[in-house]
């Protein structure tokens, strides 16, 4: 099982390659929730290794939200060498999968999505 900060870091390489990068941290927590729920549904087992809880605006993992809340609502400045050791070939490509069907959004339209799906309106945290 990966880290919080493994699977937010694999995402903030995947963003930071990216010619536009929004990756704010609303936008890494929706997409880290959407890591999660996959990886569940299709392996039934957690590739993160933390809960996530249910905040105002939706499923969050708290380590990563205080890892990168000093970015506010901007853009996660991220510049570390990517490190893909800690994964498996299928969880990368579950990843990449992820991002790339997700990514595209902004991290308010992942929000709203993440608060009409079953999870959420069943109060799952």
């Amino acid at each position: 099982m990966a880290t919080v900060k493994q699977v937010a870091e694999y995402i903030l390489h995947s963003f930071a390659q990216k010619e536009e990068n929004d990756l704010t941290n609303l936008k890494l927590q929706k997409l880290m929730y959407y890591i999660q729920g996959f990886n569940l549904a299709l392996n039934n087992e957690r590739l993160i290794d933390a809960g996530v809880e249910a905040w105002q605006h939706g499923p969050v993992f708290p380590e990563a939200y205080h890892l990168y809340k000093s970015s506010g609502d901007s853009v996660i400045p991220f510049s570390k060498p990517s490190n893909h050791s800690a994964f498996t070939t299928d969880q990368i490509e579950l990843m990449d999968e992820v991002i790339d069907i997700y990514g595209k959004y902004s991290g308010w339209t992942l929000r709203n999505m993440t608060h009409q799906e079953s999870p959420w309106l069943r109060g799952c945290s």
